[in-house]
């Protein structure tokens, strides 16, 4: 089959998400957003129609699990149902942000493990293949039994310090010790040294931070972590890393979640920047916040179902070298 057949045979949708998003995979991937049509019922419930064939045809959609956490996801579950019953030949899942994956294990005896209860949940579904990034625990793809791709976002976002602010002597700090991996990546990317905030969490949503683990002391400090939720963590790092001498404090993640008072605390927080990527879509507060950047998966994402499409590989488009010299990164 050539690949003008291939792209023929291919159908993108959005559901309602970050169809922003996906407006902009579409124009990478040369792929128009195909339509459909959803609704809610009176009492609630959740009705789509697809208003073209995709009998035969290989099924992407685009959409995160991000608050409404539950309504997105229901949207997703009842989209896959349709797909498979109109005999679609397969479905694609690009799902940025894969909501419950902070419940990926058992902290306490009697509580769940909603992230893989969530897998389940997909694959019943029919789902055939999803790609993620930055899965807030990489062992979470164990709880698939479909191929499941979880790319980084730390090239792109370590692409705005290189290129967008050109800062000097930087340390690239790790907000807790669990993130330590990400960070020492991230600073290999930027050619940085690397600290650790040791801070203890007395109840969800809130830390206390217990000392500084590594020189910051006159140096530029970037922390990067994988999400920012109500941004209390993040605000009193940087309190704390400006104390342990810091000039300067920025910070980088891959998903702005920003819940409750967190554009907010941002805004009145001594942070420079916060940049974040698009996997969650922004809104009116963080968009007119000068202390927010938001940098564009859709690029990559666009590419990524490209080489699913013509079955070449699709780790090496997340390759630093290439991210950072060959595609583009659009600011929003």
């Amino acid at each position: 089959m050539s690949e003008s057949m291939g792209i023929k045979r291919t159908k993108l949708f959005a559901l309602s998400s970050n169809k922003e998003l996906a407006e902009l995979v579409s124009r990478s991937s040369g792929l128009p957003l195909s339509e459909i049509e959803l609704f809610r019922f009176s009492d609630g419930e959740i009705g789509l129609n697809i208003s073209e064939s995709v009998r035969g045809c290989d099924v992407f959609v685009v959409q995160s699990t991000s608050n409404p956490t539950n309504e997105n996801l229901m949207e997703l579950l009842i989209f896959a149902d349709a797909v498979k019953r109109a005999s679609a030949k397969s479905l694609t899942v690009i799902m940025p942000y894969y909501g419950y994956s902070r419940q990926d294990r058992k902290a306490k005896s009697r509580q769940p493990i909603t992230a893989k209860l969530v897998a389940d949940l997909l694959q019943i579904a029919g789902i055939d293949r999803i790609i993620s990034i930055d899965l807030h625990a990489a062992q979470i793809q164990g709880f698939f039994n479909i191929p499941i791709d979880n790319f980084p976002a730390a090239p792109l976002l370590a692409n705005y310090f290189l290129r967008k602010k050109q800062l000097e002597n930087i340390v690239v700090v790790s907000p807790d010790h669990g993130g330590a991996t990400r960070a020492r990546k991230f600073a290999k990317i930027l050619d940085a040294t690397m600290a650790i905030i040791d801070k203890r969490r007395p109840e969800p949503n809130r830390a206390e931070v217990m000392s500084i683990i590594g020189d910051v002391k006159g140096k530029v400090a970037v922390i990067i972590d994988d999400m920012i939720d109500t941004a209390g963590t993040l605000v009193a790092g940087a309190e704390a890393l400006l104390q342990y001498g810091a000039t300067e404090v920025y910070a980088a993640a891959t998903h702005p979640i920003f819940s409750g008072q967190a554009i907010e605390r941002i805004n009145a927080s001594s942070i420079k920047k916060v940049v974040v990527t698009d996997t969650i879509k922004l809104s009116q507060a963080a968009i007119d916040s000068n202390k927010i950047v938001q940098v564009s998966m859709g690029n990559l994402l666009g590419e990524s179902i490209r080489h699913i499409i013509e079955d070449k590989p699709i780790s090496q488009i997340f390759d630093v070298i290439e991210t950072l010299e060959v595609l583009k990164v659009w600011v929003i």
